[in-house]
This record gives structure tokens, sequence and C-alpha cells, in this order.
């Protein structure tokens, strides 16, 4: 019983494993488009946070540093709990 169960939790590990590793490859073009957009932000860290939220949401981060928000309506359409633009 003992090598059954030790299989199954191998077994478990490793689609565990994959599926993780299936998650993460989405975040790598909100990774890198993030990064270009966030270049030039005074505080890095909370743009990339929240351009990271924004791309894992809508799928798209308008180009460049700043503006360009038209390519991208949804992006440009999240609000946060004031009414003002949660995408940087």
């Amino acid at each position: 019983m003992k090598p059954v169960f030790a299989s199954f939790l191998l077994v478990c590990l490793i689609l565990g494993s994959s599926f993780f590793e299936a998650t993460e490859a989405g975040s790598s073009f909100c990774d890198s488009k993030c990064a270009a957009r966030c270049a030039k932000a005074g505080v890095q860290d909370r743009c990339l946070k929240y351009c990271g939220i924004c791309c894992e949401k809508c799928q798209c981060v308008p180009s460049g540093t700043y503006g360009n928000k038209h390519e991208c309506p949804c992006y440009r359409d999240l609000k946060n709990s004031k009414g003002k633009s949660k995408c940087p």
C-alpha cells in the first residue's frame, strides 16, 4: 500500500509543478511589457505591480512609457476605488 501512495504522491507533485510552470509562462509577456512601460517611473515597484495587475486582466499594455492608452481600452478603463485610472 505504501508504494501505491508514494507513486500517487509523486504523480501529484509532477502534475502540480507542470501546472505552476504553465501559469507562470503567461506572465512573462506582462513582465516584459510592464518593464518597458515602467522604465521611467519614479516609483518603479508600484508601477510594475499595478501594470502587472492590469496586464493580467486585459492581456495588453500600451506602448511607450506614458499615454497611448487608446491602444488598450480595457487597460485604459480600469479604475481604482477613487475613480482614477488604476493602470500606469
